[in-house]
């Protein structure tokens, strides 16, 4: 199955099933990509819009960044996937030999290392949707406001599922400078998400008039 071309309820039953793939990883991505779709939903609302007029260009800008987000997340579903298949693969190598058990332990550690930048990647893409969506508090129609928020939760939700696999691949890789680089990241976009988080809860409840 494509599953970047999947009916929603395939991608769910292949979620749902003993396969390891599609796994969190890819669900971060999917949950970025709606947040992306949110974002694009509120800019498409305040377009044109008389009362949003200075904002136009803001929101024009916003439609053409999310409408490449929303595909480049979407693959970021099947760049886990086959991360992950490259792990397995890895695994799967001979290792009777010295020689086969040295080729083995290099093939997993690049394979590890690949399975790291997937989640980057969707991390650092979902990061740009939680900016997106606070770029648009009282820049864009206040009817929809509360979807900026379900906009910045859906990304937050994919940045805090990537890390987590960050993570656990982090512990599998021995090179340590490049372990430290990674966890001194992964501490920089957790902080920054939650910063754009409570920027984006406490703007919505400006937009709404104070309403939940």
């Amino acid at each position: 199955m494509d599953i970047t071309n999947a009916k929603i309820s395939e991608y769910l039953a292949a979620l749902a099933s003993s396969s390891p793939a599609p796994g969190g990883g890819s669900s971060a991505a999917l949950s970025g990509a709606m947040g992306a779709a949110l974002v694009s939903m509120v800019a498409n609302l305040s377009m044109g819009r008389e009362k949003y007029v200075e904002h136009q260009q803001l929101i024009t800008d916003t439609l053409e960044r999310t409408g490449k987000l929303i595909p480049e997340l979407t693959e970021c579903i099947r760049k886990d996937m086959t991360a992950f298949d490259g792990v397995m693969s890895a695994l799967r190598m001979p290792k009777v030999t010295e020689d086969e058990k040295a080729r083995r332990s290099r093939a997993l550690q690049e394979a590890y290392k690949s399975a790291v930048n997937a989640p980057v990647e969707t991390a650092e893409k979902c990061l740009e949707v939680m900016k997106l969506s606070a770029g648009l508090l009282h820049k864009s129609n206040a009817t929809a406001a509360c979807d900026l928020y379900a906009a910045s939760l859906e990304a937050r939700a994919g940045i805090l599922i990537a890390l987590e696999n960050v993570n656990v691949n982090l512990a599998s890789i021995h090179d340590e400078d490049y372990n430290s680089r990674m966890h001194q990241w992964a501490e920089k976009i957790d902080a920054e998400s939650q910063r754009l988080l409570e920027i984006t809860r406490e703007g919505v409840h400006d937009m709404t008039g104070g309403k939940k």
